[in-house]
């Protein structure tokens, strides 16, 4: 598969996983629309990509899929690729955990998802081709204490993905989930000190994140890679 000239939305592409897929691909010559909540960041990182245009917003705006479609359709007149990568994580155990915070990314982690890529598959289903990716989590196929609204979300982005693969089999159009392991990007920064994991543990990089997803879309295209786990070889559980 060639990927040049192919044009990608990114979500959640201001740092960590997003930025470092966008500039892994950017190597093959794939087009951006990004978005993000920091405005500052997204014009650094699409000033030094061949060829992008961003849109800052919250992930949670209703309107922002729509308009993220225009700007690709706009700049580019096309959209090829989604990776669905926004998200935020809390934790907590029953006494002490944020509610509201647990709440908020509920609608992060899966209403945004949901809302983006209803908009984008209508779009890549109506022209008969297209690449959705949606990132989940290990904690998308087990479960931890203290993380349960957590692993509630990323369960629900398993469920979400698979039924839509099925879906929309045989259409053009490919769905897969990428299950990223402890990876340092900025994810556990809010954490208490006691419960942040341990380095010697073992902790991905974003670019071995960004590494698994250019394979899924270099596969031909009468290949899926519906799911693809990704942890640190030294991660114990």
């Amino acid at each position: 598969m060639d990927l040049t000239g192919k044009v990608l939305l990114i979500t959640g592409a201001s740092s960590g996983i997003g930025a470092a897929t966008a500039k892994m691909l950017d190597q093959d010559g794939v087009l951006f629309v990004l978005t993000g909540r920091n405005e500052q960041k997204l014009g650094e990182l699409a000033a030094q990509l061949q060829h992008a245009v961003f849109v800052a917003g919250d992930i949670t705006d209703p309107s922002l899929p729509e308009r993220l479609l225009q700007a690709a359709l706009s700049n580019f007149k096309r959209l090829d690729y989604v990776f669905n990568n926004a998200g935020v994580m809390h934790i907590g155990n029953v006494e002490e955990a944020d509610v509201e915070a647990l709440c908020h990314m509920v609608r992060v982690n899966f209403e945004a998802l949901v809302r983006v890529s209803y908009t984008m598959l209508r779009h890549m289903k109506s022209q008969g081709s297209g690449f959705l990716i949606n990132t989940s989590s290990l904690a998308g196929l087990k479960t931890f204490p203290g993380i349960g609204a957590y692993n509630g979300t990323k369960f629900a982005v398993e469920a979400f993905t698979d039924a839509l693969r099925m879906e929309l089999a045989g259409s053009g159009v490919r769905v897969g989930a990428i299950e990223p392991g402890r990876t340092d990007t900025g994810l556990f920064d809010h954490w208490p000190e006691e419960k942040r994991f341990d380095p010697a543990e073992g902790m991905l990089q974003p670019e071995d994140i960004a590494r698994c997803v250019r394979f899924m879309l270099l596969q031909p295209e009468e290949v899926l890679v519906p799911r693809l786990l990704v942890v640190p070889s030294k991660q114990p559980r």
